[in-house]
């Protein structure tokens, strides 16, 4: 094994790898905690909290739903405007604000009047705090995948790159057991008058010791060898038009692998709850339960994933996880239906270990298409943008489905028609398994007509 504290190139040493992938994953819980606590409180609560009465449960849902939404088209924005600063400035500083950012959203949102108290003043002001956490979380992704990827032993990027994203579900783990206990020692009507409040609250402990952690690392030598050689030319390459220019298809390719992952990722874990507690009535403090579990198992085998990718390469296993996510929904709703508590759980888990097939070599697979001097926005672009029509989108549209036809059979067959897409966009990818991120910059010198880094060369 190559020395976790080196470049490959023999680079001056940086931060350890394992401080490394700390320091990206503290950020990332923190950041998903408070993301996914909307999910969850949005298919629980925000529906009676801060909506007007309609007389059906999933009107109120679908309107917690499309605030949830508003967070998703703001990430794009986010991804932009961070991204140019992570490729001109540093990950580590971009790490930072973003941290703070969505941190102050999420408190604020555990302050606000609901509907009862102030009418529509109360939605417009949870839209305002989504938008802000949305457009930081936009930011968030890209820096941090990045910060581990661009430090790994190229024959193990995969799987060190694959522990930020292993981090998402302990965020959506926290996340689950907060609302989880205080649903079990208040009653239903304290809890939505104000228990849910505390989940949010809490989320200012997390961000102290993120960002804290987060100052203790220090930027991969590739990304200051490229930034020193772009203001050696003194030229203008950071930002999306630059990567739109320039790799349009590497965007596009990293909106293809994304779109199927975070529309299956938004089914299995928000619109299960809706399905079972709306159709089923199912008890809230079990449906929490259930995801509690299923997101243990969706943690530990996300790195083993990112591990194989390593070794049989990005394609195979992304793929795989293509087509069998595009299997899940037709046994997984019948499973819901028997209202086992062992069945729920384990068609949730089962649903979330084909979605980790896709999203453990995702980093991986998205670093590997750009080059250093522009990947965060790369990255940032294809995944943020994607995730307006895929994630933002998913849950709104399976439960539009649920009311109209009163059957899950049209978001199995949505399912399907995502992981076709993904799945052609994965067969269009070179294989980069073990590819230096320097020959990518060389690469990309040469196609530039620009001089190769000392590095590169």
């Amino acid at each position: 094994m190559e020395s976790p504290t080196t470049s490959r190139c023999g680079a001056a040493p940086t931060t350890p790898i394992r401080r490394v992938v700390a320091a990206s994953m503290a950020g990332t819980v923190v950041e998903w905690y408070e993301f996914f606590l909307y999910a969850t409180a949005a298919s629980l609560v925000f529906g009676t909290f801060f909506f007007p009465s309609s007389g059906s449960p999933l009107d109120g849902i679908i309107a917690a739903f499309v605030t949830y939404a508003v967070g998703f088209v703001a990430r794009p924005l986010g991804g932009i405007v961070f991204g140019q600063i992570g490729d001109r400035f540093g990950r580590k500083p971009t790490l930072q604000a973003t941290i703070v950012i969505v941190g102050a959203a999420t408190f604020l949102m555990g302050c606000l009047p609901g509907f009862a108290s102030v009418g529509y003043w109360a939605p417009a002001m949870l839209v305002a705090l989504r938008f802000i956490q949305g457009f930081a979380v936009g930011g968030e992704w890209g820096g941090a995948v990045l910060l581990v990827a661009e430090q790994s032993p190229d024959k193990q990027r995969a799987f060190w790159s694959s522990w930020p994203q292993a981090a998402v579900p302990v965020g959506n783990l926290l996340a689950t057991m907060v609302l989880l206990v205080t649903s079990f020692v208040l009653s239903p009507a304290a809890f939505l008058d104000w228990g849910w409040r505390i989940a949010f609250w809490l989320s200012a402990v997390i961000v102290l010791v993120g960002f804290y952690i987060r100052t203790h690392v220090e930027e991969a030598p590739i990304f200051l060898e490229a930034k020193a050689q772009v203001e050696k030319e003194k030229a203008t390459s950071f930002g999306v038009v630059e990567v739109l220019r320039r790799y349009p298809k590497g965007v596009a390719q990293a909106m293809g692998v994304r779109f199927a992952e975070n529309i299956v990722y938004y089914i299995v874990v928000s619109f299960s709850i809706v399905y079972l507690k709306v159709v089923h009535s199912y008890d809230t403090s079990q449906l929490l339960l259930a995801l509690l579990i299923a997101h243990v198992i969706h943690f530990a085998v996300i790195p083993p994933l990112g591990r194989l990718a390593d070794r049989v390469g990005r394609r195979p296993v992304y793929l795989a996880g293509a087509i069998l996510s595009a299997t899940w929904a037709f046994f997984a709703f019948p499973m819901f239906d028997t209202l086992n508590p062992v069945l729920i759980v384990a068609a949730v888990a089962i649903g979330l270990v084909f979605h980790a097939g896709m999203y453990a070599p995702q980093p991986a697979v998205m670093a590997e298409l750009f080059p250093t001097r522009m990947r965060y926005s790369g990255v940032s672009l294809g995944a943020q943008v994607t995730a307006i029509l895929a994630g933002s989108l998913a849950p709104i549209l399976a439960t539009q489905w649920l009311r109209d036809f009163g059957s899950w059979l049209p978001i199995a067959m949505y399912i399907v028609v995502a992981c076709v897409i993904t799945a052609l966009t994965v067969l269009s990818l070179k294989e980069t398994r073990g590819i230096s991120l320097h020959a990518i910059d060389a690469a990309d010198a040469a196609r530039s007509d620009r001089p190769a880094s000392k590095e590169t060369a």
